[in-house]
């Protein structure tokens, strides 16, 4: 399996979307039930700002795997988060990439 870093820079009108208590709770079930998805959080520049962006990191065979997790996620909106993948590592289930 391949390595994955997943950046999202989220346009201002997705704080509404974070704010939907119900999206919210979808996406954090989503992101729970997916152990493919390693470590996943959002990014702040400034303590208690609200957030430009989140990073994933994601365990996948293939950049199209990723990105069909990606369109899954509760908090997908096209017009609201745009998003890089990024490939940095080739490793087996439970060991560090090299």
């Amino acid at each position: 399996m391949k390595q994955w870093t997943v950046t999202f820079l989220d346009a201002p009108g997705m704080s509404r979307i974070r704010s939907d208590r119900a999206r919210r709770n979808a996406h954090i079930a989503f992101v729970r039930n997916r152990p493919e998805l390693q470590i996943g959080g959002p990014l702040a520049m400034v303590p208690m700002q609200d957030f430009p962006g989140a990073i994933w990191t994601v365990q996948a065979d293939c950049r199209a795997d990723v990105e069909r997790l990606i369109l899954s996620d509760p908090y997908y909106v096209a017009s609201l988060r745009r998003y890089t993948v990024s490939a940095w590592g080739d490793a087996a289930v439970g060991q560090a990439a090299l």
